[in-house]
């Protein structure tokens, strides 16, 4: 089967539908929202994920301005949104803009939030002020031809003390499901891109990697976890889907916990910028 093409960063203007069903309908995506929402509770105080009653002085900040980098269909992003914040959407494809427009128009966002239509490197070509308080970028760096420029642009967009939320698709996740199937021939060709129209990235990411990225950038580590730590191991779909909820509350249990979160599908960092 063709290899996807790793010379250009991937566009899913043709996968848009197939993306939105695999990667965030069903459990899938249910795990990924939980994690995320769960971290961003515990050490963010920001709407709709803070549950604690607001102090005066709370009340009066003003909404954090947000960029969701490489956002598509803004899935997790337009949570932020609907509580207040003011939100901008980039991402290169069209389809999966159109998309993430038709949901916030659905729930009444359409005129609260940006969808801007570029690679993240221009975005800066599009918008007057693009310094922000909280900076997500979630299974981006995955899929760009060079993901070792993700982190500094990223870095560039972010606001001193603000916060960036990354996910990025886990290579040592990919080497164990494939020992597990003993694919074996892929793991000894250290070949690990997707097939042309897969959903498995054309560079899944090493963790050591990332740190190595992220040393020479002025970031503090706030928490990391794994998302979908045991869940794409299952290889029997009917057991997969049997106890939903107890899945879901098992995912949360362990995505901390080692050695599961380092073999999640995803690994999240929550990020602080420092002045």
């Amino acid at each position: 089967m063709a290899r996807a093409n790793a010379d250009e960063d991937r566009n899913f203007d043709d996968l848009a539908e197939r993306f939105k069903k695999n990667v965030y309908g069903g459990l899938k995506g249910d795990i990924r929202l939980a994690v995320l929402g769960r971290d961003f509770a515990e050490h963010l105080s920001i709407a709709p994920f803070n549950q604690q009653k607001k102090t005066q002085q709370e009340k009066a900040l003003k909404p954090l301005r947000i960029l969701d980098a490489g956002g598509g269909q803004a899935q997790f992003s337009l949570a932020l949104a609907e509580a207040g914040h003011q939100l901008v959407v980039c991402d290169i494809s069209a389809e999966m803009l159109a998309l993430g427009k038709a949901q916030a128009e659905s729930v009444g966002l359409g005129d609260r939030v940006d969808f801007v239509q570029c690679p993240l490197q221009s975005l800066n070509e599009h918008l007057a002020d693009t310094q922000f308080d909280l900076v997500l970028c979630h299974a981006v760096m995955e899929w760009m031809v060079a993901p070792e420029t993700l982190l500094p642009c990223l870095n560039s967009y972010l606001k001193p003390d603000g916060y960036l939320s990354l996910t990025y698709y886990n290579l040592h996740s990919l080497i164990y499901k494939n020992l597990l199937r003993t694919n074996f021939g892929k793991i000894i060709k250290k070949d690990f891109r997707g097939s042309k129209g897969s959903l498995t990235p054309i560079s899944p990411i090493d963790p050591d990697q990332v740190e190595n990225w992220l040393a020479d950038l002025p970031f503090e580590l706030i928490c990391r976890s794994g998302i979908r730590v045991f869940h794409d191991y299952i290889f029997d779909e009917t057991k997969r889907n049997r106890a939903p909820q107890e899945l879901l509350a098992m995912e949360l249990e362990f995505s901390r916990r080692e050695p599961y979160s380092s073999l999640g599908r995803y690994q999240h960092l929550l990020l602080r910028k420092n002045n």
